[in-house]
Formats: structure tokens, sequence, C-alpha cells
């Protein structure tokens, strides 16, 4: 005996019994054989279970019980997947609103279960550019639903019907919403399909017009009452490989991405208004992401800056009494140089301090007079005023000049005159004043730069401080502010080595250090909520938009999955919608973030764009596109395909 294409055993469908709601039986106990080639009419008037057994012999809803066996295979049997490959593969659908999807061309319609079946892009549009033809609609391509007419649009679904194959066209009532002239051509294609070895099975209420099938089955009240029985076929179409059911897993995402781009692209440009408005919410997420992040590392470097001012990566050594007893300890040249042999230090300055009687003119004053090195700009971020500082070869052949703090330049000079080239004397000697610091203020430990003068080392301890038997202090600058705390205990550990005691004091301005920590981590904190909570915003309203387009696309959704798109093709479809929502919005983000940041630093405000910032801020919203466009294409892709067509 031929195994049959289709074979129905007691199948039943009960919708309800759920929640109260009363069980209503739609088919009761169907048995029905259909072989490969047959053209089969399944006839009755409106509610008695002809559409609802179409829909179940097409694999777009299951039977409650009976056994469904499609070339000898259990279709119970089936996954989701293998369901979507049998009406990818065996099925070509016919419907009565024709179902095409509004946003897509004659030719795109037809192409759609050729793009789930993987075909190439090329082959695709060969073959359904040649069943349109075939079928007088090569004038008509391009063309959307609403330019073409009833009759013209049932041609492109049964062309679609055919686009990989059709081995079985399950038409529903294909005439029902067509003029007489337009009905006859469209029973005209599927006699010419039945004569091709196509298995046809139309569901109709016309009577006449299930007259014009072989074969004829009768349906009432869920039950079959007539059968007129078999015709054998001469010619039938094969039945499609059922192994590839379980290996066949459909098109890859790279072969749907191109379709999914183009598709989603012409979604967003219909809706524009819709659109523009979604973007906005990603524009502005992204725009204030990389703004607020920009105005944060200007305000850190500012303030950075002015702790490095203040000496944040500054440390002193000063001689100490040891806490064992014993002499003040004694710091020397040779000590300096050994610290500065250390990898975390950039500079060593040894200092030469003491107070002294300056005189210039009929003015005098007892100020602090300090020894100290050329690198004393560099190291404590303080610059020259007027004229110059001292150099190295000044300091080598111990020159008599001096550098006035701000505070003694104006109680030395209260007229106001330069005091460049003048000579003042400095405990009797005099010193020519080659440059004016510019005003510091008084620092964290109190003391009060402004009112020193600054003479070379070597001057100082030739020509002032020829009695001090050693350093006063020394300043220490380490190359960065996050070596501070690894510097000073190298420092340590290199003096007790050197002294054999504790007879030395390091201060490292640790209070400092605390400041510009905090203020990293304040400013941290405050730039990662500003990023949330606008991502989080311009999130939920790709959500929302997402949540509505699936509301609005349910029949295009029923209309891919009877076309053979599996679970995963429609959430890719939505995924990649939502994705290209926060892309461009993203791309407008980062130029509109770029644009009014340079209009920020035309008003002068401290601002530092960040390269990484930017692709954080952009990766966000790429991110923030598939965390909340998830929850609407999963929605989407758990759509019933019976329920979906059903939508208005």
């Amino acid at each position: 005996m031929v195994t049959a294409l289709i074979e129905l055993q007691g199948i039943r469908r009960t919708y309800g019994g759920n929640n109260d709601a009363p069980a209503v039986d739609v088919l009761r106990g169907i048995d029905l054989s259909i072989q490969a080639g047959e053209f089969v009419a399944i006839v009755g008037t409106s509610g008695s279970g002809k559409s609802t057994l179409m829909n179940i012999l097409g694999c777009l809803d299951r039977p409650s019980a009976g056994t469904y066996r499609f070339a000898g295979e259990d279709v119970a049997a089936f996954d989701d997947d293998q369901l979507a490959w049998l009406r990818r593969e065996a099925f070509g659908f016919v419907f009565q609103g024709y179902h095409l999807i509004a946003t897509e061309s004659a030719r795109e319609n037809v192409e759609v279960p050729a793009i789930y079946a993987g075909m190439p892009a090329e082959q695709r549009r060969q073959r359904s550019s040649v069943l349109l033809h075939r079928l007088g609609l090569d004038g008509r391509l391009d063309h959307r639903p609403n330019q073409l007419s009833g009759g013209q649009q049932q041609r492109v679904s049964i062309a679609r019907a055919l686009m990989n194959g059709g081995r079985i066209i399950l038409a529903d009532e294909p005439t029902g919403a067509l003029d007489s002239r337009s009905g006859k051509d469209v029973m005209a294609l599927l006699h010419e399909l039945a004569d091709a070895g196509h298995t046809i099975v139309l569901i109709t209420h016309d009577r006449d017009v299930a007259a014009q099938a072989q074969r004829v089955i009768e349906i009432r009240d869920g039950e079959v009452i007539t059968d007129s029985g078999h015709i054998a076929p001469s010619n039938a179409l094969p039945a499609p490989d059922m192994r590839q059911a379980g290996r066949d897993s459909g098109a890859s995402f790279s072969s749907e991405l191109g379709e999914m781009l183009r598709s989603a692209w012409r979604v967003l440009l219909i809706h524009r208004f819709r659109t523009a408005l979604t973007l906005l919410g990603i524009i502005i997420g992204v725009a204030s992401v990389i703004v607020m992040l920009a105005v944060g590392e200007g305000a850190r470097q500012k303030v950075v800056g002015e702790l490095g001012v203040m000496g944040a990566n500054v440390m002193y050594i000063g001689s100490a009494v040891p806490r064992t007893g014993g002499p003040i300890g004694v710091l020397t040249l040779d000590d300096f140089a050994a610290i500065g042999e250390l990898h975390e230090v950039a500079e060593v300055m040894p200092i030469l301090r003491d107070p002294a009687l300056i005189r210039h003119g009929q003015e005098a004053l007892h100020t602090e007079v300090l020894g100290v090195g050329d690198k004393l700009p560099q190291i404590h971020h303080w610059p020259v005023a007027r004229g110059r500082f001292f150099s190295a070869a000044e300091n080598r052949e111990v020159a008599p000049v001096a550098v006035l703090g701000h505070g003694v330049y104006e109680a030395l000079f209260t007229d106001g005159s330069d005091p460049l080239g003048t000579v003042i004397l400095i405990n009797s000697a005099p010193f020519e004043v080659i440059g004016v610091m510019s005003e510091k203020g008084s620092d964290a430990g109190g003391n009060y730069p402004d009112e020193q003068i600054l003479l070379p080392h070597s001057t100082g301890m030739v020509r002032v401080f020829p009695k001090l038997r050693d350093e006063s202090y020394g300043a220490i600058q380490v190359k960065s502010s996050d070596l501070v705390i690894q510097a000073q205990t190298a420092i340590e550990e290199l003096m007790q080595d050197r002294h054999g005691r504790t007879d030395f004091r390091v201060y490292n301005s640790a209070a400092k250090l605390q400041a510009e920590a905090k203020t990293r981590q304040s400013m941290t904190l405050m730039l990662g909520l500003i990023a949330a909570v606008s991502l989080l915003v311009g999130g939920i309203g790709v959500m929302n938009v997402m949540l509505m387009t699936v509301r609005e696309r349910t029949r295009e959704i029923g209309i891919r999955m009877a076309t053979g798109a599996r679970q995963r093709d429609i959430m890719r479809q939505f995924l990649t919608e939502s994705v290209l929502i926060t892309l461009v919005g993203g791309s407008f983000g980062v130029i509109s973030g770029l644009a009014f940041g340079t209009l920020l630093i035309l008003w002068s405000v401290p601002l530092v764009f960040s390269l990484s910032a930017m692709l954080l801020a952009f990766a966000c919203s790429m991110g923030t596109g598939l965390v909340f466009g998830y929850l609407p294409a999963k929605t989407a892709a758990r759509l019933d395909p019976v329920v979906a067509l059903a939508a208005q």
C-alpha cells in the first residue's frame, strides 16, 4: 500500500475548558487521508470547522486529540522548529484575505519563505521574478499590496506559496474576496498546479468552486459527512525528505541579516514621527552621558591639577629626634642623592632654610631665605611672574642672584617699581633680583611662600648659611600621586639603612591624597548614576515602541510563521529593529554630545572628551536595544500562528 501524504485519525480540536470557560468542540473525530498530487476540496458552511482543519493540516495549530501523520511521520512528535521546517518545505498557504505584508513589495512578499529557507539573495530574486512573471505580474514586482487589486494580491500569495516548491497548496477561500473573473483566474491557476503534480487542498463554502476539484469532502459540525473518494494521481510531486526535519535548521543569522535590516529600516521610515521621538530619547541619553563624562573629567583634571599645585605628589623629609632618644638626625646631600636613585622618585631638592635681614633702599624686613634647587617651580607648580628663575649653572657657580616671593616684593618695592636688576642686601651680602614668583598663598602646613626669598642652594650654603651644619629639609617629587605610599615606604627603608635609626620624618600629604581619592570616587558615582538614568529612560522608550510595534504587526508575525519562520527568526527580526533604533540614536547621540560639548568649551567650561567614554556610551546604547528589545521580541516569537493570523 502507498503511504498517504496526509493521514488524520480521530482528530479533535477543542477550545476553552479553562478558567471556567465552556469547552467548545470544533472538530469531532476527523478521519481523513490525502494522497500526494490530489486536488481536494473541503466544503462546508461557516462554522463547520473547515478552517480549523486547514490550520491543523498546515501545522499552524495542533489537535487536542488524535493522530496526524505526514508522509508516515507523527507530527505530534515534531517540535516548533520542525513544524516551521514542514511549513517552509512542504506547504504553501493561499488565504482569503491574501495576508501579504503591507510594508513589502510584491517581489519581497514572494521571497519571504525563501529567506527563512536560507536561499541566496540573487537566487531568491530570480525565482520570485520568474513566478510573478508566470502569474502575469511582471509589471507589478515593486508594487506594495495597497497598490494591487484583489486578484493581483491573490496571485502574489500563490507565487509566495510556490516560492519554496509548494508541494502542498492549502487554499482557504481563495476566491471568496474576488470578483467572478478574478475567481476564475485563480481557479485556473490552481488547476494548472494540480496538473503539474502539486497537492491542492481547497477550503471553500462555495459548492460550485468545490465541484471543480477532483475530490470533494463535505464537513459539517466538525465531522466529515461525505467524501467522494480518492482519485489516483499520475504525476504527483514527491513528499519532502522527512529526515531533514530534524537536521535543517533553516537560515543562519548572517544570511537573514541583510533582509532584517532592510525590513527594519523600512518600518522605521514608515513610522517617522514615532521613530523620531524614540530616537530623541536615545540621543539625549547618549549625548548626556558623553557630555557629563567630559565635564566630569574636565572637573576632575582641574581638581587634580589644583591638588598638584598644593603638592599632592610632593612629600617632604626632615630631621627628627629618634623616639628612642639621642641627638637630632642630620640630612646630608648624600642622603638626597640616594633618595633620588629610587625608581618612584622624579626629583629631589635639598633645602636650606633660615631667617635673615633683607634691605633695599629705605625698606628692611626679617623674613625666611631658602637655598633651593633650580627645579623648584616645576616641583611646586609655582611659576615665575616676573623675570626668571635661576639656572642650574648659576647654582653650580654660586651666583649672587635672588628670586623674591610676591609678598617680599610688595614689602621692598612699595612704589611698584620694576625690581629686576636691582640689588638687595641679605645679611649685608649683595644679591641681584632676577625674578618675582607668582602669588601662591599659604600652604597646608601653615607656611607662607610669598614671604620667602629663594636663592640657589650653593649660594645660600656659601654666602648666607655658612654655619648651617646640615640640610634643613628636602622636597621629593614622586612620579605619580598613585606611588606616594610606595615611595614613602621605600624612602623610610632607605634612610633606616643609611642612618641605622629613625632620626628623620617623612610628610606625604595624606590628607591631600584622600581628598583626591574622594573627589574621583564622588565624580565616578555621580556620572554613573547620570549614565544609568539617561540610558534607562531611553531603553524604556525603546521597549514601549517595540511592544506597540508587536501589537500593530501581529498579523505580519503570523504570516511570517505561516511561511516557515522559526521563533528565533521572529525574535531576531524584532531585536534587529530595536538595535537599529539604538544604533541610529547612539550615532546621533555621539554627534550631538560632541556638538554640545564644543559649545561648552567655547563658554569656558572645563571639559575633556574621552574616546573611551564615547565608545562606552555608544556600546551602552546598543546594549540598551538588546536588553529592552528582548521582551517585545520574545513576546512576538511566542505568538500562536493561528491567533496572530486572525489579528486585525
